[in-house]
């Protein structure tokens, strides 16, 4: 089997490889084979998806989220490699925005006396984290609220969690092949990282393994700089928070977690700006040293004037 070259890392890209994949206008009959899946039916005419991700709308350096319009549902698909509670609250948020552009694009008045006629949600996150999860749970806003108040609450949202981890959930693996293809080629990597630190190494040797009759493998081959960018951005985004979440963990803080990731994602920009990729793969292995970056990127950038 032919070697397939070393993928060199550029960083123009900010998706997320389970988006590249099923978020895509080109991709839309894998999207419409996540959605059978998903939801047990049996649609053929991936013509009638409509993408309305909102582009802009990105929750801490990456987008994670796929939303289209199909069938009289509005399904927000995100992508999760750490466990999140927060994700009703945050698709909340999100789906509020949806429904702002769907109702400005179809000249709808919500202040008018009619009834609107809305399409309905469906929320599900896609998680591939290393800590177990059950196959499936279901996530509510409510169990944010406290629970003297609970039962009062006048709202409620319910996010679908789905584990698509290599060998879970098989009847859905079994309803879309593409979604069993994607988590075997995370496994695959994963498998490969133990030996190879190099992301854009791991990424090469999974394609070359990856069987020939695999739907995704021409997709993934043709866009294989792409496809380790993706990667190598999500893993830099997880060490980013895990180092944070440790030494707030040693601090004895919470507080300031949201503000920390901030700054490392700044740093990681500006680093790339001044091509200082060695500098990066560095500190997301090395905990003391990206906290010796981020003074001088503090320093830097406090005596601007």
């Amino acid at each position: 089997m032919k070697e397939l070259p070393v993928i060199s890392v550029s960083r123009e890209h900010k998706d997320r490889l389970f988006n590249f994949i099923f978020g895509r206008p080109e991709n839309k009959k894998w999207t419409l084979s996540l959605y059978n899946a998903v939801n047990g039916s049996s649609y053929e005419d991936e013509t009638e998806i409509e993408f309305n991700t909102l582009e802009e709308y990105l929750y801490v350096h990456m987008k994670n989220d796929t939303s289209f319009l199909f069938v009289g549902y509005l399904s927000l698909y995100e992508h999760q490699s750490t466990y999140n509670p927060n994700m009703p609250l945050r698709m909340m948020q999100y789906i509020s925005a949806v429904y702002d552009g769907y109702i400005s694009s179809n000249d709808l008045d919500k202040y008018g006396e009619e009834l609107l006629q809305i399409p309905t949600p469906k929320l599900v996150v896609f998680y591939n984290g290393t800590k177990d999860e059950p196959d499936e749970k279901i996530l509510k806003l409510s169990d944010s609220f406290s629970e003297s108040t609970r039962k009062n609450a006048d709202i409620e949202v319910k996010v679908r969690m789905i584990n698509i981890n290599y060998g879970r959930n098989k009847e859905l693996m079994e309803a879309c092949r593409p979604l069993y293809e994607y988590s075997w080629f995370i496994q695959t990597i994963r498998e490969l990282r133990k030996r190879l630190k190099d992301i854009g190494e791991a990424t090469g040797k999974a394609l070359t393994v990856m069987p020939d009759d695999f739907i995704l493998k021409p997709f993934l081959v043709e866009h294989m700089a792409e496809v380790s960018n993706m990667l190598s951005e999500e893993l830099q985004e997880l060490n980013a928070k895990q180092l944070i979440a440790r030494a707030n963990f040693k601090k004895g803080e919470n507080k300031g977690k949201k503000e920390g990731i901030t700054s490392v994602n700044n740093l990681y920009a500006w680093l790339y700006s001044q091509n200082r990729e060695a500098d990066v793969k560095r500190a997301t292995l090395d905990p003391e040293y990206l906290e010796s970056l981020l003074e001088d990127y503090d320093f830097v950038h406090n005596n601007d004037d």
